[in-house]
């Protein structure tokens, strides 16, 4: 049976190009053309484009496209083996605006000025490449300290390739073994946060195993950096992976492992482990369960002292909106509504209201309000519920995920299952949601946690 190759690959082999060495003198001379340096990809990366079809990074693509003559996109569409593809190439034109011209937007200057950023952050890795010197782990902390404060505040796909080209950097440099002895726990630490992004990344895609194998990765990292917060937060994320896969059983036993090796911890990881212990048991009916994790996070909250994750924030730490969010969501996920959690559910909407709060993250505000919904429900408020839930509805299809879409899916079966279902208002919600999913948005990382 014949099967299919990128066109990318066709077309080096086209040329006589199999290997990285090979790649590398006609890629150069394409950078010098656009009067790019220090662009060089790392040989695994190569590797990983002409083999596993890995789609390169932006600071690649504008060389490729100008080194082979076509779109990035032609060149990473598969084509049937031994047949010619009929791609049209590139004529007369550049890959990129080489300044901001004038009369250019302010999106597209920020763009452009992005790219500066990232070719002089690019030069100095490059130059330290020799060794982990004084420039590289600073500009590394602070790619991985943007990228996740940024991940629950912005679509995926507004940041997938930067956090890609931030685990490359991370992991050649443990590869390169260039780094001092003292350096070295301080990248597994980088490598197992960037990993842990990742993973939350394929689980954002609904790509269930890639999302489980990178989350394993995290933990060995998290391992390797000898940080029992870090390999404890990798636990709180097979948990949530498991716990949107449908699957309370493992989300339980995972976050009940976590729970246990942060028990000596005074970060809020131990808190998210128990709030996420409380959701899991909910979705199997274990009311026990969810009454003692809710009621131990109370009591550990008071005591907190932040630590290094809490630090970086984002979705490494557990904010009190997010535990309110929580403890609201487990009482839902029991059928239950009353004027008491009402009030619970209300505060956990308004908690995520304010952009400006650096807890924010539309993905938790849009869970609370499909939450705030339910309890309405719940509580026999059929009109309030179709308000609380109308901001979900509204959100544009680039910012539901999978999280989003599966809490709006619960509303809908409540409204089926309640005596609310014969309403108009109730029967219109319901074909509303139905139709509510998009299965391939370009997906936003939200945070769902």
């Amino acid at each position: 049976m014949g099967g299919t190759v990128l066109f990318f690959r066709f077309e080096l082999e086209r040329r006589g190009i199999r290997s990285a060495d090979e790649f590398l003198p006609p890629y150069r001379r394409a950078a010098e053309r656009l009067g790019l340096t220090n662009v060089d990809p790392a040989p695994k990366t190569f590797e990983g484009w002409i083999y596993e079809g890995r789609k390169p990074q932006k600071t690649f693509r504008q060389v490729i496209v100008e080194m082979l003559g076509y779109s990035i996109d032609d060149l990473w569409t598969e084509v049937p083996e031994g047949a010619t593809p009929d791609f049209v190439p590139l004529v007369g034109t550049s890959p990129i605006a080489s300044h901001a011209e004038p009369g250019m937007d302010l999106s597209e200057m920020k763009r452009s000025g992005a790219m500066a950023v990232r070719r002089a952050r690019n030069y100095v890795l490059q130059a330290d490449r020799e060794r982990a010197g004084d420039n590289t782990l600073p500009l590394l902390h602070d790619q991985v300290a943007r990228l996740v404060h940024d991940y629950p505040r912005v679509p995926l796909a507004a940041i997938w390739d930067d956090l890609l080209d931030a685990q490359d950097q991370v992991i050649f440099n443990l590869e390169t073994g260039k780094h001092r002895p003292s350096q070295l726990s301080d990248l597994n630490f980088m490598a197992g946060v960037l990993a842990f992004l990742v993973a939350k990344g394929f689980n954002d895609m609904e790509d269930r195993e890639q999302a489980r194998t990178m989350s394993l990765l995290a933990g060995a990292f998290a391992k390797d950096a000898e940080h029992p917060g870090l390999m404890a937060l990798v636990n709180g994320l097979q948990s949530l992976i498991e716990y949107w896969a449908d699957r309370p059983g493992d989300a339980l036993f995972y976050a009940q492992k976590g729970a246990a090796l942060s028990s000596n911890l005074n970060g809020t990881v131990g808190l998210w482990l128990l709030g996420l212990q409380a959701r899991a048991a909910a979705v199997l009916g274990d009311e026990g369960t969810v009454r003692t994790a809710n009621r131990e996070a109370i009591d550990r909250r008071g005591s907190v002292v932040l630590d290094d994750l809490d630090q970086l924030g984002g979705l490494l730490t557990y904010s009190q909106e997010k535990q309110t969010y929580y403890a609201v969501e487990s009482e839902a996920l029991l059928g239950h509504g009353d004027a008491e959690l009402t009030v619970q559910a209300e505060l956990a909407v308004r908690g995520f209201s304010d952009r400006e709060n650096p807890n924010w993250a539309f993905g938790d505000l849009a869970g609370a309000q499909c939450n705030q919904a339910l309890v309405l429900l719940y509580s026999g408020e059929v009109d309030g519920a179709a308000d609380a839930i109308r901001p979900v509805l509204e959100l544009p299809p680039t910012y539901r995920n999978n999280g989003i879409v599966v809490s709006a899916q619960r509303v809908r079966q409540a409204l089926m299952t309640t005596s609310a279902r014969t309403a108009v208002v109730a029967r219109d919600l319901q074909e509303e949601i139905a139709v509510y999913a998009p299965r391939r948005p370009a997906l936003p990382s939200g945070s769902q946690r």
